[in-house]
């Protein structure tokens, strides 16, 4: 997974070195967005994430810390949209958590189908064996299973974003991993 790593923004560091009872208070927040994108379903596919630095004060303004993309030659969107989730979860936790674990979470997808997914129709699809209310097999079960695994270490909160209606960060990430859906072909 290629990601281009950005410094820790100073106003971060300073964030964390408020005292708070003896403990570390932070108003920083952590914003991660992603999106998948198929150019034909199936076909080559990208996927992308962006992880931003969010002074919940309002003090500062927010600043990019991490990014990643990766592609796959043949695929389909809905496994590039949770290809996504998983490597920025994944980025998360190698990078920026083991710093920054007081600081809460949210992650920003354009999926229905992964916020949907991971926000209620998974705990079903375990009861059932992994099988659907119809009793099929669910579909990209690998990776709801490894997106399972990740979500359930970290404590998250999930946002849904209109995809393409202007949000600055899920249109990069549309844009990254649009890019990334070219290369892979």
């Amino acid at each position: 997974m290629p990601c281009d790593e950005v410094d820790v923004p100073y106003i971060f560091k300073r964030l964390m070195r408020l005292p708070y009872n003896g403990d570390i208070m932070t108003t920083a927040k952590i914003k991660l967005y992603t999106d998948g994108a198929c150019s034909q379903n199936p076909g080559p596919g990208g996927w992308a994430f962006v992880m931003i630095l969010k002074d919940s004060a309002g003090e500062q303004q927010e600043q990019e810390l991490l990014r990643g993309s990766g592609g796959e030659k043949l695929t389909t969107n809905n496994r590039m949209e949770l290809s996504a989730v998983i490597q920025a979860l994944i980025a998360y936790q190698e990078k920026i958590q083991p710093r920054y674990a007081d600081c809460p979470v949210t992650l920003h997808t354009d999926s229905q189908y992964v916020q949907q997914g991971i926000s209620s129709w998974i705990k079903k699809w375990k009861l059932n064996g992994w099988k659907t209310a119809g009793r099929e097999p669910v579909k990209n079960q690998d990776l709801w299973q490894q997106l399972d695994a990740l979500a359930s270490q970290i404590s998250l909160e999930w946002m849904w974003v209109k995809g393409h209606a202007g949000n600055r960060y899920n249109e990069l990430c549309d844009t990254l991993a649009v890019e990334a859906a070219k290369k892979a072909k």
